[in-house]
């Protein structure tokens, strides 16, 4: 059955007009997920704990508070980077005459399209964990007020480089037309 599964899910964004994130940039989608949900489970871990402690009118050492911190931080970092590997997967993105597309997701599965003709400006920005993997974060600002910020992270820095171009050429395109 897991076979079928990945074969399904690894076909999703087959259509040759999408394409998906590099596989390097796996471990920063996996980093990412893992630290945010962390501290919130420690968070988590240490007020249970705590309150499991009283309710029950416990003595609760050190240890046990430790305890009650570690494990719910491990277990909370690694469903994060687990669902950090899954949004890797399930995000993948095409650029065509009519702009940029973004797919994200699988359960709660999002297309954002931003037009050609809604770009105000872009940015590539790359953090040094980026760096290290040659990945950057292309942001495709667009008019309007509301959700006027495109992200598309960790794609090849290639990829961010000619996507900002190819978008900013059509951006001059439409400017003089």
């Amino acid at each position: 059955m897991r076979g079928t599964h990945e074969s399904t899910a690894s076909t999703e964004g087959a259509d040759p007009d999408w394409r998906p994130l590099p596989p390097r940039a796996r471990g920063l989608m996996a980093l990412n997920g893992a630290l945010q949900l962390a501290i919130p489970g420690a968070v988590l871990g240490f007020v249970l704990g705590n309150v499991l402690a009283s309710g029950l009118d416990l003595p609760m050492a050190w240890s046990g508070r430790v305890t009650g911190v570690v494990l719910p931080l491990l277990a909370a970092a690694g469903l994060g980077a687990w669902l950090g590997l899954r949004r890797h997967r399930h995000t993948h993105w095409r650029h065509d005459a009519q702009g940029l597309a973004l797919r994200r997701g699988r359960l709660w599965w999002r297309e954002t399209r931003v037009p050609a003709t809604r770009v105000q400006h872009l940015d590539v920005t790359r953090g040094p964990l980026q760096r290290s993997r040659d990945l950057a974060t292309l942001v495709v600002h667009t008019a309007g007020t509301q959700h006027s910020t495109l992200k598309l992270a960790n794609l090849d820095a290639g990829d961010a480089e000619r996507l900002r171009d190819a978008l900013g050429r059509q951006i001059d395109h439409d400017d003089d037309a």
